[in-house]
């Protein structure tokens, strides 16, 4: 059993980045196949993708690389964890490397990056920063 499975999730985003992997695979789960939209639309990753094996749902995410093959992912920090849960406000959402990244929050409207939130005017819980 896992304890934080969005902390594995950006840490296998992570090291597929570092290793020049081109896609990452994971153990499904709504929450985690959110997130990876949102990278989706905010271009860090090329596409998401669901299958069905042996009883189990993966989701593979294909990962988006530059020129001389750097990756479009720098890096990423998990805010909200288990053990501490990070809720802002929509006005004291900070901003990520000034602008050049995105948080990522779990709001009432749903998962959204840190600009549509400030947008809709709604606040939730600061899952994690991708620059």
């Amino acid at each position: 059993m896992m304890s934080d499975p969005i902390s594995d999730m950006l840490a296998r985003i992570r090291n597929g980045a570092l290793a020049r992997h081109d896609r990452v695979e994971m153990p499904h789960s709504t929450l985690k196949q959110n997130i990876a939209q949102v990278l989706k639309q905010e271009g860090y990753i090329d596409d998401v993708r669901e299958s069905e094996g042996e009883g189990k749902k993966t989701l593979t995410l294909v990962l988006r690389y530059g020129r001389e093959k750097s990756a479009a992912i720098d890096g990423v920090r998990r805010v909200s964890a288990p053990g501490r849960r990070v809720y802002v406000r929509f006005d004291r959402i900070p901003r990520v490397r000034s602008g050049m990244g995105i948080s990522i929050l779990s709001t009432s409207r749903g998962v959204m990056t840190d600009r549509q939130a400030r947008e809709q005017r709604v606040g939730g819980e600061l899952l994690c920063e991708v620059w």
